[in-house]
């Protein structure tokens, strides 16, 4: 019998950002999947969480899960509690050799693995006895850009749902997006005969192509970006002093951005006949807030000092940013 015909623990997270280091879980879900399972089948079986991040949920993340800051604060749960439990009911599940089905899994395991040591708790490793990463995982991503890496078009999970013609009755709910992504991966391993192996020999193949499907994409961007970086490790990007601090910096420029607030119309104030100098004062203060943001991000990504901010001897040194990618 094959991975795809077993049970299979579903999990999936939504949260306040992209960045893996600065990311808070806001919801999760978790699925004990069979075959023939739906959403109705599944109420008994389906864990769901709702966690006050303790920092506010940007408008953008908002639009993507539909909560809000002060939902959060409301009605959910503390955060560290969250946390640990979906990390025990990962651990449970993956002692007993069940696969966790993760779409896009480097994301969420990476956002758990941070959100556990943020708040001084076991990591998932150390719950499972290992110091290797987690597993065995399963992850459409991988699979389908490893099964049928020529097709065109998104790969994203909505994309992938209609692709391989699977449901997704609200997409970006915690509990949907899972039972899709368990769907979409069965599908894959009914479509492609040559992946209906054993789940831990699976897992071992998707570190492999995990790596070179990175390796491909940072290639691709760097033609017209020579800084990009992108991580292949998978399914846990492991934490470095590098990766701590760059999670700090972009934390703190997360901060400034937020404290400036959004960027002003270029033609407010055009026809104000006097500018108050309190009002002239939170101007420059947001100015220089959303500019050493800026510079900070600009730092993080390229890693090297804007030009404006270097020194003469720095510039003779160096040359500009301008000049080094020549």
């Amino acid at each position: 019998m094959s991975w795809h015909t077993e049970p299979l623990l579903g999990w999936d997270l939504e949260t306040t950002g992209v960045n893996v280091e600065t990311a808070r879980i806001v919801t999760a879900a978790a699925i004990d999947w069979k075959p023939g399972d739906n959403l109705d089948t599944l109420q008994d079986r389906s864990r769901l969480w709702l966690a006050n991040p303790g920092v506010p949920i940007p408008a953008e993340a908002t639009k993507v899960h539909g909560v809000t800051t002060e939902q959060a604060r409301a009605n959910g749960r503390p955060a560290a509690r969250v946390v640990d439990e979906i990390a025990d009911v990962l651990a449970a599940t993956l002692s007993t050799g069940i696969p966790v089905v993760a779409m896009n899994g480097r994301y969420d395991f990476t956002v758990l693995d941070r959100e556990l040591r943020r708040y001084e708790l076991r990591t998932l490793q150390q719950r499972l006895g290992s110091e290797t990463s987690p597993g065995p995982v399963i992850d459409p991503f991988i699979l389908d850009k490893r099964a049928d890496k020529f097709r065109r078009g998104s790969r994203k999970l909505e994309a992938l749902a209609v692709h391989y013609g699977v449901p997704l009755a609200a997409a970006h709910r915690a509990d949907a997006d899972e039972l899709a992504a368990v769907e979409v991966a069965v599908a894959i391993g009914e479509k492609f005969p040559q992946l209906q192996v054993h789940p831990e020999q699976l897992h071992v193949w998707q570190i492999r192509w995990a790596a070179e499907q990175a390796a491909g994409f940072q290639e691709y961007l760097r033609k017209t970006d020579p800084y990009v970086v992108v991580d292949g490790e998978w399914p846990l990007v492991p934490l470095t002093e590098e990766r701590k601090l760059r999670g700090v910096l972009a934390e703190l420029a997360g901060r400034w951005e937020q404290m400036a607030g959004p960027a002003p119309d270029p033609d407010e104030g055009l026809f104000v006949d006097e500018v108050t100098p309190a009002e002239s004062a939170r101007v420059e203060r947001n100015y220089t807030l959303r500019t050493s943001a800026a510079d900070l991000r600009e730092v993080l990504r390229t890693g090297r000092i804007p030009h404006p901010l270097m020194t003469d001897a720095e510039l003779e040194q160096y040359g500009t940013p301008e000049e080094a990618t020549r």
